[in-house]
Order: structure tokens, then C-alpha cells, then sequence
């Protein structure tokens, strides 16, 4: 499908509420950015190979409230949208990685039949993997062995284990704000975590002390059930809706063994990106405004 060029942000909104369920790939781009230029015949190329996505290349200097609302700070950057939830973003001129998940994604859209309910279950909601930054993810007093990036891999031999009692303080950070539905959590029956206390938008990580004394913003006491496979743990929706990090403290676990265990972690919810940009005030400007 050829590429859509988007110089106003009402022009945005009209082709982006056009593309339907269809995989958008979005080029946040400058005149004045030489990289923007060196891969713009790439982005052109794709569009051409790919007939069932939508590419929007939008002149960050013309839209100004789009680049805002979707946190573009670099050019040039390339979003992947379907069904109003971003998939993954790329920043930089990487030629490559851009083919490669354009390929995966439209590959993803052909098999899912570009439904609005996702893999998770839950319709409108995803999982929010892609969103976690993982060279920041921190976890307290882990195990040398098993460490908090295992409950993110799909190997079913890796998990997450306390180390020197059955304490754990998991803190991640997001590459952009999110709405958290719900929790995914895997574990032993007797080894996994019995109360769970969430805190969100700290402005740095926690310590122990501050977890334990803290007021979380919900509190649950987790039953084997909540555990399984087919948990899941629900959150009060509307007090997630703008999460920028997590923190997730465990004191104890189910069988009040020595250690605690957790198999997998799994976010469930959507970009606040997502939200239609006429519910926002202009930042600044009047509309068909350059900036």
C-alpha cells in the first residue's frame, strides 16, 4: 500500500481511523534529519512489498500534537500500531530491524485475522512485553541463578527465585505510559507469592523498607487458583491508567517455604497512545499550525 504522507494532525487522525484493524507503521520524520532521509527509500519499499499495512510518514515539524501524544523524541522513529495498541517502536535508521518486524508483524496480522482480541484473552487487551524495558527491569534480592528476566522468557526451566528469604521487590520500567489491566502469574503452589502489593510511578526504585511501610495503590492475597496457569489477577482498572513503572513487592509466599518462586509474569493492557487524539487539548499552536 503505497505510503500515505501526513503533514497536519487532523490528516493524521483521518487516515489512522481509515486504517481500521490493519497493521500501521507509522515514520516520524524531519526535513532537516539526514538519517530520515538515508531510510525513507527503504520505508517506500515496503510499502510497495506489503499491500495489507498501512505506512503513514508524518513531518514531526507539521505535527506537532501527533509527535506529542505518541512521545516521539527522536527521528527518525517508527511505531507499530494495530487495533489502537502500539506493538513495538524503533528509533534510529535501522534499515534491517524496520524489514525484519514489519515482515513478523504482517505475518501476525494474517494469522490473528487482525482481531481486536489478542492472544491474551481479554478483547482490546495485550500483552505488554514489547513495552518493558528490559535493561532496566531490577529485581531485590534475587537468586544469583534465577534472576527476574526469566519470568520474561518462554523457557519453561527458568524461573525467578528469592534468595535469602521469601522476599521479592520486581521494579519495571516501561518505554512508554501504559493502561495495566491484569496480571498473569506462574508458580509453584507452594513456592509462589501469597500477598502481593503493587505500587506504580515511583520516582526511583523502592527499597525493602519502603515497600513494607508504603501505601500500595491495590493489595491482593493471592490464592493457589490466582497462581495457575488459568489465573488471573484483576486490577482496579481505573487507577492504571497512566503507568510509566511497576513495582511489584512479595513478602511471603503460599507454603511459607524459605525461598519464593515465580515460573512467568505476564502485563496485560494497551499504550495510553492508544486514546484517539481528539480527546486531548492542543499542546500548543492552532490547529494546521507548522511548529
Amino acid at each position: 500500500m503505497p505510503v500515505q504522507h501526513i503533514d497536519n494532525d487532523a490528516a493524521f487522525q483521518l487516515s489512522f481511523n481509515d486504517a481500521g484493524s490493519s497493521l500501521v507503521v507509522i515514520d516520524f520524520f524531519a526535513t532537516w534529519c539526514g538519517p530520515c532521509h538515508a531510510i525513507a527509500p527503504v520505508f517506500e519499499e515496503l510499502s510497495n512489498q506489503y499491500e495489507g499495512v498501512v505506512f503513514l510518514k508524518v513531518d514531526v515539524d507539521k505535527c506537532f500534537e501527533t509527535k506529542t501524544i505518541y512521545g516521539v523524541r527522536a527521528m527518525p522513529t517508527f511505531l507499530f500500531i494495530r487495533n489502537e495498541t502500539t506493538l513495538h517502536k524503533i528509533q534510529g535508521a535501522k534499515a534491517e530491524e524496520l524489514r525484519n518486524k514489519v515482515h513478523e508483524l504482517s505475518l501476525d496480522s494474517s494469522a490473528n485475522g487482525s482481531s481486536s482480541e489478542s492472544s491474551v484473552g481479554i478483547p482490546g487487551m495485550v500483552d505488554l512485553l514489547s513495552q518493558v524495558n528490559i535493561s532496566q527491569l531490577t529485581c531485590l534480592n534475587e537468586s544469583d541463578d534465577h534472576t527476574v528476566k526469566y519470568i520474561f522468557e518462554e523457557n519453561s526451566d527458568l524461573y525467578l527465585e528469592s534468595d535469602c528469604d521469601p522476599e521479592l521487590l520486581i521494579s519495571v520500567e516501561f518505554n512508554q505510559n501504559i493502561k495495566l489491566h491484569s496480571l498473569k502469574l506462574v508458580a509453584p503452589h507452594d513456592f509462589g507469592p501469597k500477598t502481593l502489593r503493587l505500587f506504580i510511578n515511583q520516582p526511583h526504585n523502592m527499597d525493602f523498607d519502603s515497600a513494607r511501610d508504603g501505601k500500595p495503590i491495590q493489595e491482593f492475597s493471592l490464592t493457589k487458583d490466582d497462581i495457575s496457569e488459568n489465573g488471573l489477577i484483576n486490577l482496579r482498572f481505573v487507577k492504571f491508567q497512566n503507568v510509566h513503572n511497576l513495582t511489584i513487592f512479595i513478602p511471603d509466599n503460599q507454603g511459607d517455604e524459605e525461598t519464593t518462586k515465580i515460573e512467568k509474569l505476564t502485563l496485560i493492557g494497551k499504550t495510553v497512545a492508544t486514546t484517539n487524539m481528539s480527546e486531548f487539548k492542543r499542546v500548543a499552536g492552532k490547529e494546521g499550525e507548522s511548529h
